[in-house]
């Protein structure tokens, strides 16, 4: 008998594809399983996103156009899961009514098991259907925050800081590895802040060693940190193991000091500043991605100026700049919201233009180099690879024309020859 077709729509960061990619695992054996697919799919389930405004208003766009396909009898069934559908349930539940189920965050096995009309094993682990190519993939290594950063609702929507166990992480690596696996990017809320909630210790360099040991993987990419506690002995390890890209995802979101205590970042100017010094002295060539919010209240001129002085000195070679959304059941939600939103528009463009400029600078130095590249697919005329300094959908590219034939997934050295704002173009050696 033919199998029911099932999409997985994922909206939202990595963690929420990681949380598609076990429950399609659950569903593959009674449903044809498609991520993300514009082909016609008896069953849809969408993974919402909660985080800012932007982002809720996709998720709510998303859920309309699913449920009036519903209400046309062209879809059988609707499902909606993930952050929007935990924080806001009782209301999408009272205005849509074509959706068959509204499910919170961490319900993988509830959604199988009334698709299934069958009870669902939770020990699912080790299990993934990926949706991003089959040579990268995504750990998730624990969920929730216990850090309470002023603008953020994660701990609200997520709760509090759960680690997954590390056996349980080494099982699902392997698993990954033997799915051909090449580069594993590890993700959470804190990564550093892993095994505090076992044993009160930080577990990131145990887990990152365990990791490097599996055969398969070339490349360990580390994403999202705190700068408060950051362990040193996982930057000499970043810098001594050949397997652990020379890169990290460190969100530092502001440096003037009343600014960052207003978002309880828990650090100041100077430790800011003391940190990203001492990441690049432990790892000299290490690609330095964080993000930025211009708006948040309070913030004068004088405040978004010093920032921008910040990121001219410090010359990042990563960075994205987000206007302040005042979010529900945040702490900043009860502070006047004092910034115009056309003013924090010009911040945020201005901000990206200076970071602009420093990329070109920093890709230019880059020209005539050789650097090895991971092939990520085909695109027209190019193939589009990345280096160990950049993750996938988010950093810079490698473009290699395509006047010989190339396999994608696999690793070429590469001399780049031609340096752009956010792209590279080379040829293979």
């Amino acid at each position: 008998m033919k199998r029911p077709s099932l999409n997985i729509i994922t909206l939202g960061c990595s963690k929420n594809k990681v949380d598609s990619e076990h429950l399609a695992a659950l569903l593959q054996h009674r449903y044809l399983i498609r991520h993300d697919s514009d082909r016609k799919s008896d069953v849809v389930i969408i993974n919402t996103c909660g985080f800012i405004g932007d982002a809720q208003e996709e998720s709510v766009d998303t859920i309309l156009e699913y449920a009036e396909l519903r209400k046309q009898g062209r879809i059988s069934k609707l499902y909606v899961t993930g952050c929007l559908s935990q924080r806001f349930r009782k209301d999408l539940q009272k205005e849509i009514h074509e959706v068959d189920g509204f499910y919170g965050v961490e319900s993988v096995n509830l959604i199988a098991a009334d698709l299934l009309k069958e009870e669902v094993k939770t020990d699912y682990c080790s299990q993934r259907v990926l949706s991003t190519p089959k040579h990268y993939a995504y750990l998730k290594i624990s969920e929730g925050c216990n850090r309470r950063c002023a603008f953020c609702a994660i701990p609200l929507i997520r709760g509090s800081h759960v680690s997954v166990p590390m056996e349980n992480l080494i099982e699902e690596a392997k698993g990954l590895a033997k799915q051909g696996v090449k580069e594993l990017i590890l993700i959470a809320q804190d990564l550093t802040y892993y095994g505090h909630d076992l044993d009160g210790k930080s577990h990131i360099v145990e887990l990152v060693k365990a990791l490097c040991e599996i055969e398969g993987f070339e490349w360990i990419r580390l994403h999202y940190g705190y700068p408060l506690g950051f362990p040193d002995e996982l930057l000499d390890l970043m810098r001594e193991n050949p397997k652990i890209c020379h890169y990290i995802d460190l969100p530092l979101q502001h440096i003037s000091t009343h600014i960052l205590k207003d978002m309880r970042r828990g650090v100041d100017k100077e430790q800011t500043i003391g940190f990203v010094e001492n990441v690049r002295m432990h790892v000299p060539d290490i690609a330095f991605r964080t993000t930025f919010i211009v708006g948040f209240p309070g913030e004068t001129e004088e405040d978004f100026e010093e920032l921008c002085q910040f990121v001219r000195d410090m010359r990042f070679e990563r960075a994205g700049v987000f206007a302040f959304s005042p979010e529900e059941g945040t702490v900043a939600y009860e502070m006047k919201d004092d910034v115009p939103d056309e003013v924090k528009q010009e911040r945020v463009e201005k901000l990206m233009a200076i970071q602009q400029d420093i990329s070109l600078e920093i890709n230019a130095q880059r020209v005539g180099k050789t650097e090895k590249v991971l092939i990520d697919r085909l695109e027209g005329d190019y193939y589009v690879g990345r280096t160990q300094y950049d993750s996938p959908e988010v950093d810079d590219e490698i473009l290699i024309p395509a006047e010989k034939e190339l396999e994608i997934g696999q690793f070429y050295q590469v001399k780049i020859t031609q340096a752009d704002y956010f792209d590279c173009y080379g040829v293979v050696e």
